[in-house]
C-alpha cells in the first residue's frame, strides 16, 4: 500500500509531465514546474521539486539540462509515451488514474 507522500509524488511527476507536454518546446525551467504544481495545490519547495524532476530523468520521462541556478527539464519519448498511455512509467500516475 502506497502512502500519501508516494501518491503526492506520482500524481505531482504527472502534472510536469502534462505541463511540459503543453510547452511549444517542451521545456519548462523548475522554477515555472514549481509554480505550475503551486496552482494544482502542490505546494513544495525548491528541493523537493528537483527531487522529482532527478526521479523523472533517472525512469528517462524527462531529460535535465543544468542550467546554472536553474534545472530546465524537456519531455523525452518515454513521457509522452506514459501520457498518451502506451507506456507505463513506474512510480508516475497513469492519467486514467485521475479519470476514476
Amino acid at each position: 500500500m502506497r502512502d500519501l507522500a508516494d501518491i503526492q509524488a506520482a500524481d505531482a511527476r504527472l502534472a510536469i509531465l502534462r505541463t511540459l507536454a503543453e510547452q511549444v518546446d517542451g521545456r519548462l525551467n523548475a522554477l515555472l514546474i514549481r509554480r505550475t504544481l503551486d496552482i494544482y495545490g502542490i505546494k513544495r519547495d525548491d528541493d523537493w521539486v528537483e527531487t522529482q524532476l532527478r526521479k523523472m530523468a533517472s525512469l528517462g520521462a524527462i531529460e535535465l539540462i543544468d542550467a546554472g541556478a536553474l534545472l530546465v527539464a524537456c519531455i523525452a519519448p518515454a513521457g509522452r509515451s506514459h501520457l498518451e498511455e502506451r507506456a507505463v512509467l513506474a512510480g508516475i500516475t497513469l492519467p486514467s488514474e485521475l479519470r476514476r
